[in-house]
């Protein structure tokens, strides 16, 4: 029987987004993954200055059990959305931006041209704005994660998600080892700074957890978030166990004493909670 994913511990509970960001955004018609994925952090990220866009549409080709981003056939490429991207950040006057995007696997270079542009007009209008790139794993292609690491944004970021076992009912057309190695490839041919993120309350247990932060330590990753799970509707894998904060506590110390620069772990954490700290 799945559990009520309604009822959420007190620990779970935000405020809404207000202000003028917000209203620029609705008024522009941006896609962000922080309304399109539904990101609790919200209000707090976006009153600060950062915020999350996704470009490549709003459609992905792939069906991960946990993501609340529609699945499908995508929309045609917009070859315009770099620059559009990039003058919308200069008006909403942001201050570091995370850009991601669905997996658009039905393009023979995966949406990666498209990545590149987008990184490189942002940076020309935006001269003082920082960078974080979260990307698909590009089915562990180099060629194609080469052209990310040619634009040289400030941290690139790939999720890892979830521990070994649950991988494949979670991320059902991704790899664990895959997202691995492409992080350690980054890692290989660059100085930039690497990110993972992962999810708890999906059925892992302690040991998996340890064993995950190990694996991202090993591949020389420079920061995991890590936060509770929240299923976007009934249809999605669902909530096992609401992890209490001092479990989060417990993994941020275990994180840092395995040497990752930062570590950003609470039930409320998402990939970008905070990201604007993680390029100093």
């Amino acid at each position: 029987m799945k559990k009520n994913i309604n009822f959420k511990p007190k620990w779970l509970r935000v405020k809404p987004p207000i202000g003028d960001i917000y209203k620029i955004s609705n008024y522009n018609n941006l896609n962000t993954i922080c309304k399109s994925g539904s990101c609790p952090n919200i209000a707090e990220c976006w009153e600060q200055g950062v915020a999350t866009f996704m470009i490549l549409g709003n459609i992905c080709t792939r069906s991960c059990k946990f993501c609340g981003v529609k699945t499908g056939k995508p929309n045609k490429i917009d070859f315009y959305e770099p620059q559009k991207i990039a003058h919308n950040i200069k008006i909403m006057k942001i201050k570091h931006a995370v850009i991601t995007s669905v997996d658009r696997d039905d393009l023979k270079d995966m949406g990666a041209i498209i990545w590149g542009k987008t990184i490189k007009a942002i940076k020309n209008i935006n001269d003082k704005i920082s960078l974080e790139t979260l990307i698909p794993d590009f089915k562990g292609r180099k060629d194609l994660i080469n052209l990310i690491v040619n634009e040289k944004p400030e941290v690139i970021s790939h999720n890892i998600e979830t521990v070994r076992r649950l991988t494949k009912k979670v991320r059902i057309q991704a790899k664990y080892d895959r997202s691995i190695n492409v992080l350690k490839y980054i890692k290989l041919i660059s100085n930039i700074r690497t990110k993972t993120g992962i999810m708890l309350g999906l059925g892992e247990t302690e040991e998996e957890v340890i064993q995950t932060l190990k694996d991202s330590r090993n591949a020389n990753i420079d920061i995991i978030t890590i936060g509770q799970y929240l299923s976007p509707s009934i249809k999605h894998f669902y909530v096992k166990k609401f992890i209490p904060p001092y479990i989060f506590k417990k993994y941020e110390n275990i994180a840092l004493d395995m040497g990752f620069l930062f570590v950003e772990s609470g039930p409320l954490v998402r990939s970008s909670y905070n990201a604007y700290k993680h390029i100093f």
